[in-house]
């Protein structure tokens, strides 16, 4: 078989094991920063959706998040008790129920984003200014093209 690609397998293989490795240490510390929060990884995960994309549904929130619908539903029974979320009414379709984020959750979702940001300016300072802007450039022209 003739491989008319750019780029071997050997060296697609190795990208694709650098990214999964990157993507793992980076969870990793934000387990560990979330281990001085009260919030679980995956309200974590959820205060991060409504923090960027402002009130949504619960199945919108769990089509975002990959959880069954029940699963999310729990999921925002418990942000709800410790007052991180608030489920409001749709003021023109009152079947229609929204999950709202409250300044509790705001307050911990940007801390721990400040934190995750902190951890991620330290490694880049090892990097010259436009290795570091080159590594962006990179990273957002193969997130566009993943989408």
């Amino acid at each position: 078989m003739i491989d008319n690609s750019k780029h071997s397998f050997e060296s697609v293989a190795l990208l694709e094991k650098e990214l999964r490795h990157i993507s793992h240490l980076i969870k990793q510390k934000g387990r560990e920063i979330l281990s001085n929060y009260t919030i679980t990884p995956p309200q974590f995960v959820a205060l991060q959706w409504l923090h960027e994309f402002g009130d949504m549904t619960i199945g919108e929130l769990s089509t975002k998040m990959y959880l069954a619908f029940s699963t999310t539903t729990d999921l925002v029974d418990r942000m709800e008790k410790n007052e991180l979320v608030q489920r409001i009414r749709d003021e023109q379709d009152r079947r229609v129920v929204r999950i709202h984020l409250l300044p509790e959750g705001e307050r911990i979702i940007e801390e721990v984003i400040e934190k995750r940001q902190n951890y991620l300016r330290d490694l880049v300072e090892h990097f010259e200014t436009d290795e570091a802007t080159e590594l962006l450039k990179l990273l957002q022209k193969l997130h566009l093209l993943m989408k």
